[in-house]
């Protein structure tokens, strides 16, 4: 009798072992589903938008202005197939030369670009969802 709910204990206790194993196999399927649904890491999230928020102050110089235009340009060429990559654009206020005169300039548009000798307004906005810039506004001061 003795051994029989020796036996008993045994088992049950090889049934509780394999019921946590398959418990954590479980969580750590659900967890790395998480980590493969996000498509950017935050590094990569982070170096996508350091290529644009560096610019923002509000007297910002018309030549680092237009290195910003160059880059918003060539990110949106580079990025054509991907939505979410992006970046629209708005120039408001006086003191930009010709271009394009659209508020959302197109991704392979040239936008107006800035005169060298005033100062402007940067800002961004960031989505929410993937957490990239998605809008620049630069306003003439």
């Amino acid at each position: 009798m003795e051994n029989a709910s020796k036996a008993l204990i045994i088992a049950g206790a090889i049934l509780l072992s394999i019921l946590i194993i398959s418990l954590g196999i479980f969580i750590f399927n659900q967890a790395s589903e998480i980590t493969k649904s996000s498509n950017l890491s935050e590094v990569e999230v982070l170096n996508f938008n350091e290529k644009f928020t560096s610019f923002e102050g509000t007297n910002v110089k018309g030549s680092e202005v237009n290195s910003l235009l160059n880059r918003i340009v060539q990110n949106n060429v580079a990025n054509q197939d991907d939505e979410s990559k992006q970046v629209k654009l708005t120039q408001t206020g006086q003191g930009w030369q010709s271009g394009t005169t659209s508020a959302n300039a197109a991704p392979v548009n040239m936008p107006k670009k800035a005169q060298t000798g005033k100062t402007y307004n940067v800002t961004y906005t960031i989505d929410a969802n993937t957490g990239l810039v998605n809008l620049i506004t630069i306003t003439s001061n």
